[in-house]
């Protein structure tokens, strides 16, 4: 037997009461609207015009700069998202996708390269990336013969 407030109850008639509450809560949320697809379809292209007129203030061969683009991008996504939400759609969603992916294509395509590029690191990192193992190298030696020939490390 289960006490709730003082009052003896049995566990039926608890998962019952549990059972009951959860409808009427339930029934008293927001009812869930269909996803208004031709809203977004016509909305999308007004933020991909708004990104067009803010990346006119960056010049095409800086595109691929992250921090040139970055804000635009953030005004693009945010716009993508009020416009799916206005309609009553998840974010993300195939639409927002789609579209999103028509923005790369047209503006960061070029972004990516096939072939990576290798550089030597300067030459003061260099010189330590070589020197110190090359230290520590004769330095464990020297303690391993130190040690060979008797010394005691500890005294």
């Amino acid at each position: 037997m289960l006490t709730v407030l003082g009052i003896g109850m049995d566990r039926h008639v608890l998962s019952l009461l549990q059972l009951f509450v959860s409808v009427v809560c339930g029934g008293l949320q927001k009812p869930v609207h269909n996803c208004n697809e031709s809203f977004v379809i016509e909305s999308l292209p007004d933020c991909g015009y708004l990104f067009e007129m803010l990346m006119m203030n960056v010049d095409s061969s800086q595109w691929c700069n992250l921090t040139k683009v970055i804000m635009y991008y953030e005004t693009l996504s945010n716009c993508a998202e009020h416009t799916a939400r206005s309609g009553n759609c998840f974010w993300p969603n195939n639409l927002a996708e789609r579209f999103i992916i028509g923005i790369h294509a047209k503006y960061f395509s070029n972004c990516t390269s096939d072939t990576v590029i290798w550089e030597d690191p300067p030459d003061d990192i260099l010189t330590a990336l070589i020197l110190i193992p090359v230290f520590l190298t004769a330095a464990m030696i020297s303690l391993v013969v130190w040690c060979s020939k008797g010394g005691d490390i500890f005294g």
